[in-house]
């Protein structure tokens, strides 16, 4: 699956609604964005059971504001709507291959819980 494009119209749409999607904040200026670009392509493709989305943040400022964006590339994980993962820096594609088994092997049922005793 290709990566798609992320924006404040269809952000909170797919953060609800896709059961794990990982989120990559960057900008065309974003030299670690760009080398970060083909490593995220290539895990969207060998992992066709999770979305991946792109922000590009000189489009959407707002939505980037809105996400507590300071530095990038930043990496976001929701899996069920929540956010499990959030980290800036590009990652080499086996960091990129451990957060997914990462993400994937989360016991929602626990992070629900904590986010419970959290609220």
């Amino acid at each position: 699956m290709a990566t798609i494009d992320l924006t404040a119209e269809n952000f909170e749409s797919h953060v609800k609604g896709d059961d794990i999607l990982f989120v990559d904040f960057w900008a065309s200026w974003c030299g670690p964005c760009r080398q970060f670009a083909p490593t995220y392509e290539a895990a969207s493709e060998a992992h066709p059971d999770i979305t991946f989305g792109s922000v590009n943040t000189e489009e959407q400022q707002e939505l980037s504001a809105a996400a507590g964006i300071s530095s990038i590339p930043t990496l976001m994980a929701f899996r069920d709507g929540i956010l499990v993962f959030a980290q800036p820096g590009a990652l080499p594609p086996a960091g990129l291959d451990q957060v997914i088994t990462a993400v994937k092997g989360l016991d929602m049922d626990e992070v629900r819980a904590q986010v419970a005793q959290q609220g």
